[in-house]
């Protein structure tokens, strides 16, 4: 029937623009790193992409954000703001990256450029979201009530732990616990920005304040995966690592419908609790193995693969090569064991001994 056409109608042309927002993605990942543009292809065969794309519209906020990074590479801060106040607007993660790039505008003390990226955020997201708060208060305020009211739910930790123990944990202490677990990972990552050897690439940060978000989040929908995959792409391009990653992600993935299916079907068919909860630990450990890789990155830069052919941060725009005004600890230590002010010529040289691929990680 005509309803019937509809449907289908409806469904084709959310699915064309949902694969417009997916290239629009792999475009600006592999433009972000100049000299690197093959990157992109690894968020063009990612399998998470291709199940989890069509579940909601995460992609159109993973595209908004993947374009303001490109923005920021290339210099042009304001551009970034406006880009990153519409994805927050149809997604609360991407305003998280204000956070390491206030630490990295710190640490290189490029305090305008920031002062503009949080202009060109807070102006776009307040045109999208103003005309709502006046003409529909009650709705606006809705859709942040029920994120802060929604019960712990699939593939959170707390989830896990409240099965396991048999506790169930209220969302009000679900979201204390993780405000405070957040606030912890934000003082970690101030502490290895001012103390890294050398200021860490934006993405790296990037792709760690999104993944604390994801870890302590209470609830983990499967599309949320595509949140990181571009912060992954071009924090860690490495086959290996993003492929392990990935099939933890899918195994989570089947695990969560199958588990679904269990619950719902009278028969018991699908996958039980347990089997759930394996799916819950390998997500996880999945997502804090790539974690662990990019601040091993960090802490030795010479392992980085983007670094290897001597580059700084291909991504960090007004930041790439940009001088230290602030740094402690084994930083300080090391620049002021640098005699001239600066001089990256030597060491880059010697990273790149080892072929232009570099020491493999």
């Amino acid at each position: 029937g005509p309803m019937r056409e509809q449907e289908q109608a409806f469904w084709m042309v959310n699915a064309g623009m949902l694969m417009a927002c997916a290239a629009v993605l792999a475009v600006c990942v592999a433009r972000t790193h100049r000299h690197r543009p093959w990157d992109g292809l690894l968020v063009a065969l990612a399998p998470s992409i291709a199940l989890t794309a069509t579940i909601n519209w995460d992609i159109l906020a993973v595209a908004l954000t993947a374009a303001a990074v490109l923005m920021w590479s290339r210099g042009r801060p304001l551009a970034f703001g406006v880009l990153l106040g519409l994805a927050t607007a149809s997604k609360f993660y991407p305003i998280l990256l204000l956070i390491p790039l206030l630490l990295l505008c710190w640490r290189a003390g490029k305090w305008r450029r920031y002062g503009a990226a949080v202009l060109g955020a807070a102006g776009a997201w307040l045109v999208v979201n103003l005309p709502v708060m006046i003409l529909a208060p009650e709705g606006w305020k809705q859709f942040y009530l029920f994120s802060r009211d929604r019960n712990v739910d699939f593939g959170s930790a707390w989830l896990l732990v409240s099965q396991r123990t048999g506790v169930p944990i209220s969302p009000e202490r679900a979201n204390l616990y993780a405000l405070l677990l957040m606030v912890v990972a934000v003082a970690a990552l101030a502490m290895l920005t001012f103390t890294a050897p050398r200021r860490p690439r934006f993405v790296q940060l990037a792709f760690l304040i999104v993944a604390a978000f994801v870890l302590t989040n209470k609830v983990y929908s499967p599309q949320y995966v595509l949140w990181l995959v571009p912060l992954a792409v071009l924090a860690r391009p490495r086959w290996r690592d993003f492929l392990v990653w990935q099939a933890c992600e899918v195994m989570y993935f089947l695990g969560v419908w199958m588990y679904l299916a269990f619950t719902a079907s009278g028969n018991k068919q699908g996958l039980p609790v347990d089997g759930y909860q394996f799916a819950i630990v390998l997500h996880l450990l999945g997502t804090l193995y790539l974690c662990v890789m990019v601040v091993r990155d960090i802490l030795t830069p010479e392992r980085d693969p983007v670094r290897q052919d001597g580059a700084d941060d291909p991504s960090g725009g007004v930041l790439d090569g940009a001088e230290d005004v602030f740094v402690a600890g084994r930083a300080a230590h090391l620049a002021r064991q640098a005699v001239p002010p600066r001089a990256p010529e030597r060491p880059r040289v010697e990273w790149g001994t080892s072929g232009s691929g570099g020491p493999r990680g």
